[in-house]
């Protein structure tokens, strides 16, 4: 499927909207200087248009499979992969002293973007490692991070996250997996999980597993799990993969869409690991890697989004299909209106992940808590609706090639099944916006109000020169104040009826306040024109969503089983 790299728009982001002058401003990333970005940018673009892009089709219509327990990849998978490994793509923030970019996680993420809307079957394999490399330079030993991190941040290696088990899914700490302490220093891994993505591959020469378990001395819950690193071949003592371990690859799922991508589930029979962090502490080791994942998977959101939009505007521009000055469908209103839904809705989505990444970025450059809580907060609305968005746009791409979107062959309904998974993995949105109004308030609404402010001071900036979407937007973060103060005066369990209405409503907010950004900086542009469409029509969904998060909880509460069963 043709794609093309918006690099431009990236860069319009990064400099006009999403504050990416903060980052490039601090002694850490002060060589990431916009030309350094602008020109970092446009080779990964080439790359994704060049030579991903085309094994988009390849990976649905010819799926990873399992022959004689070892994992066949999609054709062009591997070449497409080395292709990555070899331009520095899997670790450009990872650290330099082990080889990795040390660029700003902000660029990280554009890349991302690109080569998720080129191939999101393959995208998912190095987003994997990415994790882990993250994972394990917070928390592993000196030893493992000397051992283990230049290989995974050279692509020779790739990483997986192994939490799931079929007991134990969002309830992590039901799992049953254990390990046994060794005489060598090393633990036994024994136990089964599922959902693995890339859980093995046919053209990395090792895969490394990062996986939970529970100590024979481990309370039950989450506060008794420890991480453990498994390799699938065991590093002799120069390093380079040896025997195989006591791990295998019991079968791939048969799913929806991802079809390039191979998820399994996994066995290990006493498989030797290595304890990574400290014992019964694994869950905020893995969270590392968990959050560093949640943004990557919001983005894998606008990635489809990204990819869909332009399968459909390419359909829209040659489809003939009645009267319009055009001549094709994309001069039906109908049509109009769809394609700039999509488009408003991308540009929000992608706004609100990349001030993620420069949040994240900019408390690591500086130790500036108010930085870290701000990222903390943006961390559960980016998921899912970055998600959302891929899932909508996706669906609407379909709507827009009519019935020809119903048909395989043109390919529209192919971003739909891969990206449909991605509000459920990585934590599913409802979960998402449960860790909002919960975890993320627990500073009393501090960090939202800090945000809250900021969108009122930029909406009054633009009074003068935009005075109807100015207002517009200063009225819906009232709104939003005023429901995250209703939210906070509730008891905790009482605040989850409505979470998940109330993340929507924050993030049609900050889509919001993005868009007139984007329109300040340039009044007479194609921005601010998107600007205006999606604030004078997009925006009023706040109302709606902020009404039902405020709603009495009672509503849901009194329903009974027997009330939804009957």
């Amino acid at each position: 499927m043709p794609y093309r790299a918006p690099i431009d728009a990236y860069m319009r982001l990064l400099r006009d909207v999403v504050g990416y002058d903060r980052v490039a401003g601090t002694e850490r990333f002060g060589e990431a200087t916009p030309d350094m970005v602008a020109a970092i940018l446009g080779e990964a673009g080439k790359l994704c248009e060049e030579v991903l892009a085309p094994l988009q089709r390849s990976g649905d219509l010819d799926p990873a499979r399992l022959e004689n327990g070892k994992v066949r990849t999609s054709k062009g998978f591997a070449d497409g992969y080395r292709a990555m490994a070899e331009g520095g793509w899997i670790a450009t923030s990872a650290p330099e002293e082990f080889g990795g970019m040390g660029l700003p996680l902000t660029v990280t993420t554009c890349v991302n973007d690109m080569v998720g809307a080129a191939c999101l079957s393959l995208q998912l394999n190095p987003l994997m490692s990415q994790g882990q490399i993250d994972a394990l330079e917070h928390h592993a030993s000196d030893e493992l991070r000397n051992l283990y991190l230049p290989k995974l941040i050279s692509g020779e290696w790739a990483g997986t996250m192994n939490l799931t088990e079929p007991q134990a899914g969002s309830d992590v700490g039901a799992l049953s997996s254990k390990a046994v302490p060794n005489d060598d220093g090393t633990y036994a891994i024994t136990g089964q999980k599922i959902y693995i993505s890339w859980g093995d591959n046919d053209f990395t020469e090792n895969v490394c597993h990062l996986v939970l378990a529970r100590l024979p001395d481990g309370v039950p819950g989450t506060k008794g799990i420890s991480l453990f690193l498994v390799p699938k071949l065991i590093p002799d003592d120069n390093g380079n993969p040896g025997v195989a371990n006591d791990l295998h690859v019991v079968s791939l799922e048969h799913k929806m869409g991802l079809h390039g991508s191979p998820t399994c589930v996994m066995q290990y029979d006493g498989a030797k690991g290595w304890l990574v962090g400290e014992p019964h502490d694994g869950m905020r080791a893995m969270f590392t890697m968990m959050n560093n994942a949640r943004l990557g998977v919001g983005v894998q959101g606008v990635s489809v989004a990204e990819g869909a939009l332009q399968h459909a505007l390419t359909y829209a521009q040659e489809r003939k299909q009645g009267r319009t000055p055009e001549g094709t469908i994309i001069g039906h209103a109908d049509v109009r209106r769809m394609l700039a839904t999509m488009r408003a809705e991308t540009f929000a989505a992608r706004a609100i992940a990349l001030s993620l990444a420069v949040a994240i970025d900019t408390g690591n450059a500086t130790g500036d808590a108010e930085w870290t809580a701000r990222a903390a907060l943006l961390t559960p609305i980016t998921k899912a609706f970055g998600t959302e968005t891929g899932i909508k746009v996706a669906d609407m791409g379909i709507q827009v090639h009519g019935g020809m979107g119903f048909i395989e062959e043109t390919g529209a309904a192919q971003y739909l099944r891969d990206v449909r998974v991605t509000a459920i993995y990585e934590g599913t949105n409802g979960i998402q916006a449960m860790d909002l109004v919960g975890r993320k308030m627990m500073d009393g609404g501090e960090a939202a109000f800090a945000l809250l402010d900021e969108i009122e001071a930029g909406a009054e900036a633009a009074r003068a020169d935009l005075p109807d979407l100015a207002e517009a937007v200063w009225q819906s973060a009232e709104s939003l104040r005023e429901t995250t103060e209703a939210l906070l005066a509730r008891e905790m369990p009482d605040r989850f009826g409505g979470a998940l209405p109330y993340l929507r409503g924050f993030a049609r907010v900050l889509g919001a306040h993005f868009h007139l950004r984007a329109a300040m900086a340039a009044p007479d542009s194609a921005d601010a024109r998107l600007a205006a469409f999606y604030i004078l029509r997009m925006l009023p969904e706040h109302a709606g969503l902020l009404a039902e998060a405020r709603a009495d909880v009672s509503a849901l509460g009194n329903l009974s089983t027997e009330d939804l069963v009957a």
